[in-house]
């Protein structure tokens, strides 16, 4: 009996289970790597975090396919729809996940404050990449005007740095979403849904900006970099928000 109640054997045995049943299905989500590169995410996630964070880390990756699937014969016949018919890889599932990894095992190992942090952290990272993601995809989609964020000159959807009002709001009810999740399963309070919510705008509107500036001029900054920059910024920004309010409310 002990041996079920091993969170880490559970992982193991849930995530086997469950890929083994992906590869077998018709439809497929992830390459065969994306896959492997999967089970090792969803160890780590229930291993640390129980089923709590692999509700939370599931929400975003079936929402988070949803999303890619908005408008795709718009997209296509733009050219700009996702490549491998939106099938993801190793990059892609580290691209989005490896700043929640992170912050999910550095919960085991801390005391209750900044393990509270460590949870904040875990929940803006993905709030911050279904946001990201939820504004790109609808705004390439249905995004009526289209703006690069540095200078509001009009570009055509898709265009690096590009944002549109319907992208943005997108983002945001993205990102409410998940840091909903992660208040109805205990993870964060209700002050944590405004942190996170916050930190995905500020940062989701960062990357835009690195899309508009550099990311073209340097060969180290892939799409899978500037996610796990992306990503890195909302967590910290969550983080920093909830250490401030407690900052200013205990003096």
């Amino acid at each position: 009996m002990a041996l079920f109640e091993n969170s880490w054997f559970v992982a193991i045995a849930l995530n086997t289970v469950l890929i083994a049943a992906a590869l077998i299905a018709p439809k497929k989500l992830l390459t065969p790597m994306g896959y492997l590169h999967a089970w090792l995410l969803g160890v780590l996630v229930w291993g640390s975090l129980q089923w709590q964070g692999y509700v939370v880390v599931m929400f975003y990756f079936v929402v988070g396919v949803g999303v890619t699937k908005i408008g795709k014969e718009i997209k296509e016949a733009a050219g700009i729809a996702e490549g491998r018919g939106g099938l993801r890889g190793p990059e892609n599932v580290w691209g989005s996940a490896i700043i929640g990894t992170i912050c999910a095992l550095a919960s085991l190992f801390s005391p209750e404050t900044w393990q509270l942090l460590f949870f904040l952290g875990y929940i803006a990272s993905f709030s911050t990449k279904l946001s990201d993601t939820a504004a790109s995809e609808v705004g390439k989609a249905y995004g009526k005007r289209t703006f690069l964020i540095t200078t509001f000159r009009p570009v055509p959807p898709g265009t690096e740095g590009a944002v549109s009002l319907e992208g943005t709001l997108a983002g945001v009810v993205a990102s409410l979403a998940i840091a909903v999740v992660g208040y109805a399963v205990g993870m964060i309070d209700g002050l944590g849904i405004i942190w996170c919510a916050i930190a995905a705008f500020i940062a989701t509107n960062l990357e835009s900006v690195i899309g508009a500036t550099i990311q073209e001029k340097f060969d180290l900054l892939t799409n899978e970099v500037v996610n796990i920059i992306n990503t890195l910024i909302g967590a910290a920004v969550a983080i920093s928000l909830a250490l401030l309010y407690w900052s200013v409310i205990s003096i």
